[in-house]
């Protein structure tokens, strides 16, 4: 069991390897032949230059300036302070509202720390049950609720400390969520215009043998929405095409590799094998090979292309259809468009950066078969990822190591060492054996179908806080390998579950602690170091750049990563949330995690991501709902403790916490149910003409299609009485 010197260890441990990042990262910034790795948005954005030619040979790689190196940890306050408003016109309203959830994390648990540690921490630790018990303990549970004697009066303190979590954390999400409907409103209203604003993506058309999908949209829509229809484009399967194109893209950055080659050494033409890997077959000049194969592409390239655009069994029943105004693609997208709520299906459509193209060809019919396919998939992942976790473990402490290794017990026994073993290791092999999981959710996402990044990597990232709920959370909690544990929750009423899993919460809060530290502190400072992206960059540097575009396609800013940074904030919700009123020793440690990361990811907004898409905050109502969620976790599993301490009188007034959450819940969802209806539907005298600016073309009234006579009427004397959800 992990003592309070264990911890202190674990922590300077944590705290020397943020540091060292952190420090690495301020001299390398400074650095003329690192600026593209550390402020490639200025870059991309054409706001930054590389070293003029009249720089010397050594200054274009080194910062020969001795006084920037004093100041090399001036980019917190360079970090802190840019402006909101100019922070959403330089990196978007997804980053910004992203940056939030650290903000809101701040604004949840500050008080709560001082609330907690004020009022709990005196209450917990002027008890002596621990003492008086034969159970092994240590000083971090003497800190803790365990402390407290069997049916105390004193549980009353932490009763009334729930209460506070709950309407300060309930109050907190209310103002923000308030907050970031505002600011996605103004963004709305001051974007300029772009074509996802006019288009609405249209799926399932029916086909007819006698007309194109194309002439069968064109007709539906011209006789349904013939005020504000504008044009359209049907979907091509080009999956096969763009596997070319791929495949012809690697053959050229192979033949600019060679060519490079060879221009550094005339003297000699590079070889290379055409067998595997380059290993074997047979041995041939490698830049006339590489040109001979890049034609050959580039015939099969065109004759692809030709086929898609021609060949009807390429064309997909799917369409994006762009509208004269807002209000036009506003009804369309959000309005049944036929009496078969299966066919005619819209949606606003991805802006395109947010088009994920090679799902658009997988059939409607399909998609339902797909997702329970994996959600099957995700269940057994889920439980079975559990036995590694748990194996490794159960390795990752002072018995397992002995008992694997036996002869290590003199070395492991040492002081410093044990230590490191119980406040260190078992939360890096943890974060080692998570590192895999959110490649193997994004495919499972992939294969479900969503026609946009954005929902992807929504879909990922809910399942990674799943996932990291039941196997690291609830995993981590209850003792014993995976069946043992499944054994445990079989073998039990339904109603005695919460008591198993509050039983072992105060046990585990120094587990968690070391997690928190090596995933929260060493993790986050290692992101602004990119260390990955660096030696990557200057490889490529050395290998293939000869030109300046070679230069810029050698970046590599990425992105926020919102499939796997979400799932990561929300589990620091859920722990501090549970461990709030339970341990409260644990919330500096989640409380130094949010400050670090808001300084940190602000940064990288502001100087190194590059957004795939631009969602305008789409999934603020996740954030919000994930919270509630833990929430409401929090309060059942702290029912089930005070049920294990026979405190009879309080417990029961615990019941209207969950009561009161769930409430909140569906007040937020009656109060903001409109939040995220576009703003030409909350009110009637805004601009219907805001998109008259783009030129009209004059269509001719055409009969009234097969498809269009199903219908009752034109969409605009029908109404939108049959908006969908």
């Amino acid at each position: 069991m992990a003592t309070i010197g264990d911890i202190i260890v674990a922590a300077a441990i944590n705290i020397i390897t943020a540091l060292v990042f952190l420090i690495a990262f301020g001299i390398l910034r400074l650095q003329p032949v690192n600026d593209r790795v550390y402020f490639p948005k200025w870059y991309i954005k054409g706001l930054r230059t590389t070293p003029t030619a009249s720089a010397t040979y050594v200054r274009k790689f080194v910062n020969l300036d001795y006084r920037s190196y004093l100041k090399f940890f001036n980019w917190v306050p360079h970090a802190l302070s840019m402006p909101q408003s100019e922070l959403i016109d330089h990196a978007g309203l997804d980053s910004a509202v992203y940056l939030r959830i650290y903000l809101l994390g701040l604004k949840v648990f500050v008080p709560i720390f001082f609330f907690t540690w004020t009022i709990l921490i005196p209450v917990n630790w002027t008890n002596n049950t621990l003492q008086q018990s034969k159970e092994t303990y240590s000083q971090i549970d003497k800190l803790s609720i365990s402390n407290i004697p069997h049916a105390s009066p004193r549980f009353w303190a932490h009763v009334a400390m729930a209460y506070v979590v709950m309407i300060w954390t309930c109050f907190m999400l209310k103002k923000e969520y308030e907050t970031v409907a505002n600011m996605r409103f103004y963004f709305l209203q001051c974007e300029k215009h772009r074509p996802d604003q006019f288009t609405v993506l249209v799926k399932n058309v029916p086909t007819d043998d006698h007309e194109s999908v194309s002439e069968i949209v064109d007709n539906f829509f011209i006789v349904n929405h013939h005020d504000n229809y504008l044009t359209h484009q049907v979907v091509c399967n080009a999956n096969k095409l763009a596997k070319l194109v791929k495949k012809k893209q690697k053959k050229q950055n192979w033949l600019d590799y060679y060519q490079i080659k060879y221009s550094k050494k005339p003297s000699k033409r590079p070889m290379m094998k055409t067998g595997f890997l380059g290993l074997r077959g047979e041995k041939v000049d490698a830049i006339d090979f590489h040109k001979t194969e890049i034609e050959k592409l580039s015939n099969e390239v065109a004759e692809e292309r030709k086929n898609v655009m021609n060949n009807p069994k390429c064309i997909m029943p799917v369409a994006f259809v762009s509208f004269k105004t807002r209000w036009g693609a506003a009804v369309c997208a959000q309005t049944q468009q036929a009496r078969n709520p299966t066919l005619w299906l819209t949606e606003w459509a991805p802006e395109p950066r947010d088009v994920y193209w090679k799902n658009l060809s997988i059939p409607y019919v399909s998609l339902t078969v797909r997702r329970v396919i994996i959600g099957v998939a995700f269940f057994f992942l889920t439980f079975f990822y559990m036995i590694p976790i748990a194996f490794v473990q159960s390795l990752a402490n002072i018995q397992g190591i002995e008992k694997v290794v036996p002869f290590l017990k003199p070395i492991i026994n040492i002081k410093l060492i044990k230590s490191f073993v119980q406040g260190f290791l078992p939360g890096i092999v943890l974060k080692i054996f998570l590192m895999l999981l959110p490649k193997i959710l994004m495919m499972m996402s992939k294969f479900e179908g969503f026609l946009s990044i954005s929902r992807l990597e929504r879909r990922c990232a809910s399942r990674y806080y799943l996932f990291k709920f039941f196997n690291v959370f609830l995993g981590s909690i209850i003792a014993g390998a995976a069946f043992e544990q499944l054994n445990t929750f079989l073998n039990q009423p339904a109603n005695k579950i919460p008591e198993i899993i509050g039983i072992a919460i105060p046990m585990k809060a120094t587990f968690f602690i070391t997690y928190i530290m090596v995933d929260g502190w060493s993790g986050t400072a290692g992101e602004i170091l990119q260390l990955k992206h660096l030696v990557i960059y200057h490889l490529k540097n050395v290998l293939l750049v000869k030109t300046e575009r070679d230069r810029e396609r050698a970046m590599n800013p990425g992105s926020i990563g919102f499939n796997t940074g979400e799932p990561q904030i929300q589990f620091y919700f859920l722990i501090g949330l549970v461990y709030a009123v339970v341990t409260p020793l644990l919330l500096p440690f989640i409380l130094v995690f949010f400050a670090l990361a808001f300084v940190v990811y602000r940064h990288q907004v502001i100087n190194v991501y590059n957004p795939k898409y631009e969602s305008r905050a789409a999934f603020w109502p996740d954030i919000h709902g994930r919270v509630i969620t833990a929430l409401i976790i929090s309060q059942i599993l702290l029912m089930g403790l005070l049920s294990t301490k026979h405190a009879a009188a309080s417990t029961p007034v615990l019941l209207a916490l969950p009561v009161l959450t769930i409430g909140f819940h569906i007040y937020c969802k009656g109060y903001l149910q409109n939040a995220y209806i576009h703003p030409n539907f909350k009110d009637d005298a805004t601009d219907h003409d805001d998109g008259t600016d783009i030129i009209p073309t004059k269509r001719h009234a055409r009969s009234l299609s097969g498809q269009a006579q199903s219908l009752s009427g034109p969409a605009s004397d029908r109404g939108d009485h049959s908006g969908k959800a």
